[in-house]
């Protein structure tokens, strides 16, 4: 019985290190970011919103400090994310994005990315800033399933 068990652990092992082996983080990495770019250009759509969400897992976890401190995946996660972006559809007059680095391992990403934005809130109110951020992603079936922003 033990042998079968230890049999049957190194298969499930061999096959996760296998899907994890085909998976393009490269790909993935250069589709996800286009994709988030895409949202914040002054001529963004909706179908810009349903492209980058198609990257997300239904039930994603979004974290972002000081707003969203909590990464609990949510069950409609890629609901209220669509809520929030939709809000804020064209809001930037100026983006500008610099994709810096990224790294991957099994099931993670971060990237490390630098914009800038300009615009005017749904509210009235004005903004412009300029960021560097490191997002973490964690990788579900090869959907982002937990979003961790940290920026200055």
């Amino acid at each position: 019985m033990k042998k079968l068990f230890i049999y049957f652990a190194s298969a499930a092992l061999f096959s996760a290190s296998t899907l994890a082996d085909d998976f393009d983080y490269d790909a993935f990495v250069k589709a996800y970011y286009q994709a988030e770019v895409m949202t914040q250009q002054s001529n963004a759509t909706t179908e810009n919103i349903e492209h980058y969400l198609s990257f997300l897992t239904d039930d994603v976890g979004y974290q972002h400090f000081p707003n969203a401190p909590d990464d609990s995946r949510e069950p409609n996660g890629k609901a209220m994310l669509r809520k929030g972006m939709s809000y804020y559809l064209g809001v930037n007059t100026e983006y500008k994005s610099e994709l810096i680095d990224y790294q991957y391992g099994f099931n993670a990403v971060s990237i490390k990315q630098k914009f800038s934005a300009k615009g005017k809130r749904p509210d009235g109110s004005e903004f412009n800033y300029s960021k560097i951020a490191l997002d973490v992603l964690e990788l579900e079936n090869g959907k982002v399933s937990i979003i961790r922003r940290y920026s200055e």
